[in-house]
């Protein structure tokens, strides 16, 4: 236990106890957050005249000086560490009132917050990135047709700048909550206290403000008691992660031979150690494993948040780990993805694959709808019996013609078609069927190219707006860092002889 917390209401911790409970491994990445925030309250603090501008002035000068903060395996986390360096800086005096109307509860909640607010920002620009490739990708492959799947087996034929499109729109929909997620992360809770705020004057909107923050999180408990900002992005995170998964699913199925649809980069793959034709997807394999790790610290926070009495309990300083993970691994996957994509080369032989020429089922029911008034649901039966028996014979839709379609029309459902060759033949061209799809959404290369600018606008849209809001928190830090000096700097001689009060 930290020195200055001993000799009170307890003599001392064991070691073994303050190691198994210490956060100090994971709360390097809050270091420059908690310096942050001691800057602010103590400018609010001098602001307030809650303590005199001399010993104010002295503290933001001993702050100011922090270039790396040490954290000793004798303090259980960082901020109490801050507090120790400070203290032994500005001696006991002084340093002493730098908790004065604060808590670790408020502290830690909000450098979590700030902290978050900036990996989200990247996140976001991340994932604005792989859209970037993907739309970028698409272009090149408006009118390359590839076989579409449903329970992985041959569905219809689509094109693969439709295919990347599909994952676009799912990225944007992730793009979308996380910026609602950050509206909700970027409150503020310093003056929360443990759970009460304090009775002292403070002034909880100027910290806010300082820190950057667009508000205060109002309500004392819910500020240091709530966690349901990281559960919602991890949530995030998760949705994330299962579509990058299934991205890198389909990936390594295509790059399959048996598949072919893909050819990965030899940069992206590795080999096999006794193997030598062997050409791994490993990338995308370990971007699929990884994914697993993000639906895991999502059960395993949502678990721990679930049991939890009201307000704060140091089973969320085992939460925060899993947030941190999550996003690194998010980021990481994103950014290899937005590398792997632009590279990849289509090899589809779609034409030569016999099996293939089955696509064009749908499209030849909806010809006998359209072209010789029959119910959707005979034809539906009527072409399916004709797949059938061209299966059952090892032959393909190439080999179908009007009099076998007629005899199976006849056999089946009891009709009597007389079908041309020409409508045949125009229903079994991939090329034609995708053309034919030209509703809104669809794959046909019209469509699909309206889609595409579409898309771009909205790229270029989200990385203005993104790097509004990284200017934003840049110069929050600059006002506040500007603040600090003018403070360090300046007197208050009717400020300098008041003693701490706090309102009775």
């Amino acid at each position: 236990m930290s020195g200055i917390l001993q000799g009170g209401r307890l003599r001392s911790t064991r070691k073994d106890v303050v190691k198994f409970t210490s956060s100090l491994k994971d709360d390097r990445k809050l270091s420059n957050a908690v310096v942050a925030i001691n800057k602010a309250h103590i400018v609010m603090l001098m602001e307030q005249k809650i303590i005199s501008w001399q010993d104010g002035a002295k503290l933001l000068e001993v702050l100011s000086q922090f270039s790396h903060i040490k954290l000793k395996s004798s303090v259980e986390d960082v901020h109490v560490a801050v507090e120790e360096e400070v203290t032994e800086r500005a001696g006991l005096k002084i340093g002493g009132n730098l908790n004065i109307a604060k808590s670790r509860n408020d502290q830690v909640a909000t450098a979590i917050r700030m902290e978050l607010r900036k990996d989200l920002i990247q996140l976001m620009f991340s994932v604005v990135a792989m859209q970037d490739a993907l739309v970028k990708t698409a272009e090149k492959h408006v009118r390359t047709v590839i076989l579409g799947y449903t329970h992985l087996q041959p569905a219809q034929p689509i094109t693969f700048a439709h295919y990347l499109l599909s994952h676009t729109d799912a990225l944007e929909r992730d793009l979308q909550r996380l910026e609602e997620t950050f509206e909700r992360v970027n409150l503020c809770p310093m003056g929360a206290g443990a759970l009460a705020t304090s009775s002292f004057p403070i002034n909880r909107d100027r910290v806010a403000a300082l820190l950057g923050f667009d508000d205060v999180m109002e309500n004392s408990i819910d500020a240091v008691g709530s966690r349901d900002f990281i559960l919602e992005t991890l949530a995030i995170l998760t949705l994330i992660a299962v579509n990058m998964s299934r991205l890198a699913e389909d990936l390594i199925i295509w790059s399959s031979a048996d598949f072919g649809v893909i050819d990965l980069p030899d940069s992206f793959s590795s080999t096999s150690s006794i193997m030598p034709q062997k050409k791994n997807p490993d990338v995308l394999e370990v971007i699929r494993a990884r994914a697993s790790h993000m639906l895991g610290n999502f059960v395993t926070s949502t678990t721990t948040m679930k049991a939890l009495p009201s307000s704060y309990n140091l089973d969320f300083q085992e939460i925060t780990p899993r947030l941190w993970e999550s996003l690194e691994i998010t980021i990481a996957s994103l950014d290899m993805f937005s590398k792997l994509v632009p590279n990849f080369k289509v090899t589809a032989n779609f034409f030569d694959k016999a099996l293939i020429s089955f696509s064009a089922a749908t499209e030849l029911a909806n010809m006998l709808v359209r072209k010789y008034n029959v119910p959707f649901r005979v034809a539906h039966k009527i072409v399916g019996a004709l797949v059938r028996v061209l299966t059952e014979s090892k032959l393909t839709f190439l080999d179908a013609t009007p009099e076998l379609l007629q005899k199976v029309a006849q056999n089946c459902a009891e009709l009597k078609l007389n079908v041309s060759v020409e409508d045949i033949c125009e229903v079994v061209d991939p090329s034609e069927l995708v053309e034919a799809c030209n509703v809104r959404g669809g794959p046909s290369s019209p469509e699909v190219n309206r889609m595409l600018q579409i898309r771009k606008k909205r790229i270029i849209l989200s990385r203005s707006n993104l790097t509004k809001k990284k200017r934003k928190l840049a110069e929050a830090n600059d006002k506040l860092e500007s603040t600090v000096k003018s403070h360090s700097l300046s007197q208050d001689s009717g400020a300098q002889n008041l003693k701490i009060k706090a309102v009775r």
